[in-house]
């Protein structure tokens, strides 16, 4: 992109400074009240009791009553507003992994359509350390103990739901794009601009049928009025194995040096602790997010374990053609994901 076709700095909601957001948490932290839990217990009973697989559940088949216009406000919160919203009090400590499941994945069927979170089809995903090796080229992540870095997913909407805590670290770090570009605008407009050029990313071994194993998306989309972020910079750095890759310029690495330390930055991101009972909902476009490393309970039966959902939300915003490389689709409320062939989709329990 040339200098002169950059857009103007964001004010929206969605161009939130962490350190001002963390001084506000009336707008992004709900406390469920005895009513809403009861809701939800109540819906996910009548679900389970049609005996149905978790992953086939729909918003008519898990019926919310007073519940339901907050998911209508969570939505637009999400997708026009500041794009975080953490709902806190579920008793999960007396729920079998079955209801709690039930009741996050219910919640997702209101907000929108769950997609598979990997080539297994899992549409239920299970964040924890499996021992997986942070440095193999094929290892996702969010398997490991180690620190994330700031990235985005491949859906509209992440959904965390927290089971049990860490021993020690684990927390979830955010941070605004919109953010993160005016920083830039202002200060190194010329690195800026390469961050709309198309970087390959590495898919990690979880390659759709005739595709490249990486994508060529931008950090930065600038399309139908909306900023919109794709970002994970351990698989931009090993998606340089690939010959056919896109080389990495100096200049490219100085702009992403850049985009990370201003992530990194505790005024920009805001940071908190999902404790047991947590669910943790983020706009995917508009934000990065992050984890700490984390010291885990010797004890299994304690050890630090999440539940997580991507989600298609309809009247979202359009994306660029580009992102079909990664979600195969790009229509609004159907698309997102990760498909290869033999995907079938599913929600483990565990």
């Amino acid at each position: 992109m040339r200098l002169d076709e950059l857009p103007p700095a964001f004010t929206g909601p969605a161009a939130w400074i962490g350190r001002d957001l963390a001084a506000r948490p009336e707008t992004w932290h709900v406390a469920l009240s005895d009513a809403q839990i009861a809701d939800l217990e109540q819906a996910a009973e009548a679900y389970l009791a049609l005996g149905r697989d978790i992953g086939e559940i729909t918003a008519e088949a898990f019926p919310l009553g007073p519940f339901a216009s907050h998911v209508t406000r969570l939505r637009d919160k999400l997708i026009k507003g500041i794009g975080v919203e953490v709902l806190s009090g579920l008793p999960v400590q007396r729920y079998s992994q079955e209801m709690a499941a039930t009741i996050f994945c219910g919640i997702g069927a209101h907000l929108g359509r769950a997609r598979s979170q990997n080539a297994a089809g899992h549409i239920l995903g299970h964040v924890r350390d499996t021992g997986a090796d942070p440095n193999d080229t094929n290892t996702r992540i969010y398997q490991t103990s180690a620190r994330q870095t700031f990235h985005t997913d491949s859906a509209d909407v992440v959904g965390l739901m927290c089971l049990r805590d860490a021993k020690e670290g684990g927390d979830s770090l955010l941070v605004s794009a919109e953010t993160l570009f005016n920083r830039m605008r202002a200060t190194r407009p010329d690195l800026l601009a390469l961050l709309f050029d198309p970087i390959a990313t590495d898919r990690r071994g979880e390659v759709p049928e005739g595709m490249k194993p990486f994508m060529e998306i931008p950090v930065l989309s600038w399309h139908a009025g909306h900023l919109t972020v794709f970002y994970q910079r351990q698989y931009i750095d090993s998606a340089q194995r690939f010959p056919d890759a896109m080389r990495l310029t100096e200049q490219h690495i100085e702009a992403l040096d850049m985009f990370d330390a201003l992530a990194n930055d505790p005024e920009l991101h805001i940071q908190m602790r999902l404790k047991p009972g947590d669910m943790q909902f983020v706009y995917n476009h508009a934000q990065l997010h992050d984890r700490t490393g984390f010291v885990d309970w010797p004890d299994r039966d304690k050890r630090r374990h999440l539940m997580r959902l991507w989600l298609s939300v309809p009247g979202d915003r359009p994306l660029p053609e580009c992102f079909r490389q990664r979600y195969g689709s790009i229509e609004i409320g159907n698309r997102g994901g990760i498909v290869t062939a033999g995907t079938r989709l599913h929600a483990p329990l565990d």
